[in-house]
């Protein structure tokens, strides 16, 4: 775990080093203010329902930060020829996936540390629950996670960071869109792809402020899913 926080730590010093990672929160925290503004704050909703509708609003721009945030991770090392050191290091795969994927857990939980505020204010306009709140951010939080090991894995399959961020989409717009598949077939195949959605099912209950288990495991196993399969990518090219 030390050399994952290793690791971990140089990302984040290339993060900082990089225009990348403030661009993106700072075009992420813009856009979910300007939705924030244009459909929560203008309409006339209950608290509660006010701030479902602004998690539902953050979840696009968490999903699309993550996808850009880690395409650079893997494939820029392999671009600029710095992945050799890393394959020559006493680090394991696993440990390089690791950190490189706490580092951008980082990132993204500064983003969404930064846009509390607009919770804030639903709290100054009217009753808005804390555990609403808390499991709202957790659900928003593991739904960027989860999005970002798949842009990781991608990542670790080629040398371009745009060609990184187009599989990334490749892999993550199915997952996304699955549900509307669901709606078309009969029970129970119809459920059984609703729990596949990556945001339709398991992400609703979180904007609710319900936190249910089986919600949490999904995204905890697609997450870990897409980590291993980064790791198995990178230890078969290691051997190649």
């Amino acid at each position: 775990m030390t050399k994952a926080f290793l690791i971990a730590g140089r990302e984040l010093g290339a993060y900082r080093r990089s225009w990348l990672g403030p661009a993106v929160i700072a075009a992420a925290l813009l856009l979910d203010g300007i939705l924030f503004y244009g459909w929560v704050l203008t309409e006339k909703l209950l608290s509660a329902e006010a701030l479902a509708q602004f998690f539902y609003i953050a979840s696009g721009p968490m999903m699309g930060a993550a996808i850009l945030l880690s395409m650079r991770l893997v494939a820029e090392e392999r671009q600029t020829g710095t992945i050799t050191l890393l394959n020559t290091a006493p680090v394991t795969e696993f440990e390089m996936v690791l950190g490189k994927f706490l580092a951008l857990l980082t990132v993204l939980a500064v983003m969404t540390l930064l846009s509390g505020y607009m919770p804030a204010l639903l709290l100054v306009r009217g009753k808005v629950s804390l555990a609403h709140v808390v499991t709202g951010y957790a659900g928003l939080f593991l739904l960027g996670s989860t999005v970002a090991s798949i842009g990781l894995f991608a990542s670790s399959l080629t040398r371009s960071q745009i060609i990184a961020a187009i599989l990334a989409l490749v892999i993550f717009l199915p997952l996304l869109a699955v549900w509307v598949i669901a709606r078309f077939v009969d029970p129970p195949l119809n459920q059984f792809l609703s729990g596949l959605a990556l945001h339709h099912e398991n992400y609703r209950p979180f904007m609710d402020g319900v936190l249910e288990f089986h919600r949490v495991v999904y995204y905890l196993v697609v997450t870990a899913f897409f980590l291993l399969a980064a790791t198995k990518t990178l230890e078969a090219r290691r051997w190649r």
